[in-house]
């Protein structure tokens, strides 16, 4: 597993996070997301054998986010 966080420019309100988990609970190779509001941004754990960063940030894009990626472990 591998992990990344990624920064998203607008506020989060919760039909946003809710939003947001719904996306990626449906997103093959995501294992888990946590969004924390007050720095707008979601940590997520994933399967690098299914899923990399970039199309993680694609598919909020994809829902009218902008999405950038701050960290990777």
């Amino acid at each position: 597993m591998r992990e990344t966080t990624i920064k998203v420019k607008e506020p989060l309100n919760d039909e946003r996070i809710q939003m947001i988990e719904s996306r990626l609970a449906q997103t093959e190779g995501i294992e888990r997301a946590l969004v924390d509001v007050d720095s707008g941004s979601i940590w997520i754990s994933y399967n690098e054998m299914k899923m990399a960063p970039e199309l993680i940030m694609k598919a909020l894009n994809e829902h009218g986010m902008h999405a950038e990626e701050v960290q990777n472990a």
